[in-house]
């Protein structure tokens, strides 16, 4: 075993395969699609007459807000490639491109993490103050099960976007 490894364990080989790649875009195209579907359901419930909140609640665009920084949140990370936060050695366009880069990557986890922050400020202010009960209280929590999946769907794709396998070149000069 070298001894330039930071682990005691290898990193399987099938985390190397174009099939691995693949099931992880997938896996977080799935999340992401789980996630919107969970918030459209909430919203077509808040409408239907089985939505027996006696104050009617209904979703609003403020119950939208957070998914939707969520997903720019989810943009803003995926288009960071992971060799550019170590690119001040190699110069791509200018100096501090690796500093540029993880601005920009702050910038997006910072986005993620206050889509879910607004998901439980507004599962707690519209919906637990209130003391509504389980059918619409299934709305704000819809909201933050949505934000989350959004989350976990950034991070599947993060890790399989960054997957090295044995058909990628770098060109690197």
């Amino acid at each position: 075993m070298p001894e330039e490894r930071l682990w005691k364990f290898r990193k399987p080989q099938w985390m190397n395969s174009t099939t691995a790649r693949s099931a992880g875009v997938y896996g977080a195209g799935a999340l992401f699609s789980l996630a919107f579907f969970i918030l459209l359901d909430a919203a077509v419930f808040s409408k239907s007459p089985l939505n027996g909140s006696d104050p009617p609640i209904h979703i609003a665009f403020i119950d939208w807000l957070p998914l939707i920084f969520s997903t720019l949140g989810m943009l803003i990370i995926n288009s960071i490639e992971k060799t550019r936060l170590s690119a001040d050695s190699f110069s791509y366009s200018g100096s501090g491109v690796a500093w540029k880069a993880r601005v920009v990557l702050f910038l997006g986890f910072a986005s993620l993490a206050g889509g879910m922050a607004g998901g439980v400020t507004v599962l707690v202010l519209k919906y637990v103050v209130t003391e509504t009960v389980w059918p619409t209280l299934y709305m704000g929590v819809a909201n933050v099960l949505a934000n989350g999946l959004v989350m976990l769907s950034s991070v599947v794709l993060w890790i399989s976007q960054n997957m090295e396998d044995e058909y990628s070149y770098n060109l690197a000069l």
